[in-house]
């Protein structure tokens, strides 16, 4: 099955899960499981949230960024990849001032 994100449509979500500015994103979604390409604009961030019934896979394409995963701070470029297990919590923050931030994210469930 081939998933083409150039033609799903565009999704903005000011202040996604509490975060600052807008997330742009396609999403996949088979009534289970979504997969997303998404970008964060310089100062973006996705709010620090908890994963009770999923899990979470953020795959860095281009840019950098900053997660903070539990107690702690992990930092990102690309072609890695930041895992947030079922039962812990995170936020991505693009807090470069001139570069994108893209990534694609699995959040299957579990």
């Amino acid at each position: 099955m081939v998933i083409d994100f150039n033609n799903i449509e565009l999704s903005i979500q000011p202040h996604f899960k509490g975060g600052e500015g807008d997330t742009k994103s396609r999403t996949f979604f088979d009534g289970v499981n979504r997969i997303a390409s998404g970008c964060l604009e310089p100062g973006c961030t996705i709010g620090y949230h908890s994963h009770d019934t999923s899990c979470e896979m953020i795959y860095i394409l281009s840019g950098k960024a900053r997660c903070l995963y539990d107690d702690g701070e992990e930092f990102l470029s690309p072609g890695q990849c930041h895992y947030c297990p079922k039962g812990h919590s995170h936020s991505l923050i693009n807090d470069s001032p001139t570069e994108p931030l893209t990534y694609l994210a699995i959040v299957p469930q579990q």
